[in-house]
C-alpha cells in the first residue's frame, strides 16, 4: 500500500460507513451545565492561578449561567481551590520580585482582575518602604549602563520615567535615580 492511497483514503472522508467522531457528539446529549463549569475551571487552574472573578468571566464568556457558575465557584471557595488572598499574596510577591513592581501598580492590577479592596490591601501590607526603594534602586541599576551615552538630563528623565511607569512616586524615583547615578545634587536638573 502506497502513502498516496491512505491519503486518498483520509480525504474521502465524508463518505466513508459507519459513525464520524462528529457524528457521535452531534447525537449525544448536551453535558450537564454545572459539570461543563468545573472542567473550565480545573482547565483553567490548571494552566494558572486566577481569581474568583476572573473565573466567573471565564464561565459567563461560555454561556454558563449565574446560578449555575456562583454554584460551581462557591463549591470550589469551599474546597479551598479557589482563594483571591492567596492568589492576591503570590501575584504581589511575584510581581514585586520579577518585574520590580511598586504598590500602587500592583493595586492597579489586583483590582484589574476583580480583588477586593481588603484583600489588597492585606496583601500589599507584606511591601514597606524599604522593600520598595530596594527594588527601584535595582532595576536602575540594571538600566543604568544601558543610559551611559545619555546626557545626563536624558538619562534621570528616562529612568524616573521608567520607575514611574512601574508605579513608584516621582519623589522616591528622583532620589532614588540620582544617588544610583552618583548624583548627590539636583540644582542644573530641569525635568
Amino acid at each position: 500500500m502506497s502513502a498516496n492511497s491512505g491519503r486518498q483514503r483520509r480525504a474521502q472522508g465524508p463518505h466513508l460507513e459507519g459513525p464520524t467522531p462528529e457524528s457521535a457528539a452531534d447525537q449525544a446529549e448536551p453535558a450537564d451545565p454545572a459539570s461543563v463549569a468545573r472542567s473550565l475551571l480545573l482547565r483553567k487552574l490548571t494552566n494558572a492561578p486566577a481569581s474568583r472573578s476572573q473565573l466567573a468571566e471565564l464561565l459567563a464568556s461560555r454561556g454558563i449561567s449565574d446560578e449555575v457558575a456562583v454554584a460551581v465557584l462557591d463549591r470550589y471557595e469551599e474546597v479551598g481551590l479557589i482563594d483571591d488572598s492567596a492568589f492576591a499574596a503570590l501575584w504581589v510577591e511575584s510581581r514585586q520580585r520579577g518585574r520590580g513592581l511598586a504598590r500602587r501598580a500592583l493595586r492597579q492590577e489586583l483590582t484589574k482582575r476583580g480583588i477586593s479592596s481588603d484583600v489588597v490591601d492585606e496583601s500589599l501590607e507584606s511591601i514597606t518602604v524599604e522593600d520598595e526603594r530596594a527594588a527601584a534602586r535595582a532595576l536602575v541599576l540594571r538600566k543604568l549602563r544601558s543610559t551611559s551615552r545619555l546626557e545626563r538630563q536624558a538619562r534621570v528623565r528616562r529612568l524616573v520615567g521608567m520607575l514611574a511607569r512601574r508605579g513608584y512616586p516621582s519623589g522616591m524615583a528622583m532620589a532614588v535615580v540620582l544617588e544610583a547615578s552618583g548624583d548627590d545634587v539636583a540644582d542644573d536638573w530641569v525635568i
